[in-house]
């Protein structure tokens, strides 16, 4: 960890020099979303017995965790491997491959926390209603934790910054709007329900979404996003083995 550390404390330094700014602009999207499906479309109706704001607020949450996390750790390995080409430095300090995947997915995991915790307390001076537990913020946590890790999977694989943008079009984009973040997957057809189950920001969505509504927690869905934790893990790490040889 002490190795996994010294390479994150660049990304960190850069970090705090444009916190207050990284913020607010990272702010802006899911307080739009907010006020366009909580207040927007949203206003009057009731899910399952909660008011539609309180139902969203999980679901942007989760969404505003898979995009900072995603971007934080993946673009910026993206642009430090192929434009200022400092990786292959990194590939030869003398630390283990393990440590510099943990290293570069962790700056990942610290923005999009700090992105979701700087919404949640926005989100609780609108419903102040919305329950945080430790649960919660477990949660939160593998969720960065998960989308940090495929960011950087991602940028191992990509061979130019379109591939990147490819990316996020054809994955990070149907999860925003299928991922169960503004609609309930009980309105959708039994075959395209299931077909959600398979993205993991479903399974982040619901899972944050019942700790924040203080419902029985669907420990399946921690399971399953825990699972593609781990496969995304592994997947970086094989990558990282290949482009090290």
């Amino acid at each position: 960890m002490i190795d996994a550390y010294s390479i994150l404390w660049a990304d960190l330094m850069a970090l705090k020099r444009r916190g207050p700014r990284y913020l607010i602009t990272t702010l802006v999207s899911p307080v739009l979303y907010l006020v366009a499906f909580g207040w927007g479309l949203g206003r009057g109706m009731n899910l399952n017995g909660t008011s539609y704001l309180e139902f969203v607020i999980p679901g942007i949450i989760a969404l505003t965790a898979m995009t900072t996390s995603f971007n934080g750790a993946g673009t910026r390995l993206n642009v430090d491997r192929l434009y200022f080409k400092s990786f292959d430095e990194c590939l030869m300090a003398p630390i283990s491959l393990t440590s510099l995947l943990m290293g570069k997915a962790l700056i990942g995991v610290v923005r999009g926390v700090a992105s979701s915790v700087a919404f949640l307390v926005v989100a609780m001076l609108i419903a102040p209603h919305i329950h945080i537990s430790v649960q919660f913020m477990l949660g939160l946590l593998l969720t960065c934790l998960t989308f940090a890790f495929l960011g950087v999977l991602a940028a191992l694989l990509a061979r130019s910054h379109e591939d990147m943008a490819t990316f996020g079009s054809l994955i990070l984009m149907p999860m925003t709007f299928l991922g169960g973040t503004f609609f309930s997957l009980s309105q959708v057809p039994v075959g395209l329900k299931y077909a959600l189950y398979i993205l993991p920001l479903t399974h982040s969505s619901l899972f944050l979404r019942a700790a924040a509504l203080d419902q029985p927690l669907p420990w399946i869905s921690f399971l399953v996003l825990l699972g593609f934790f781990v496969a995304f893990l592994a997947g970086g790490m094989m990558a990282l083995k290949r482009i090290s040889i």
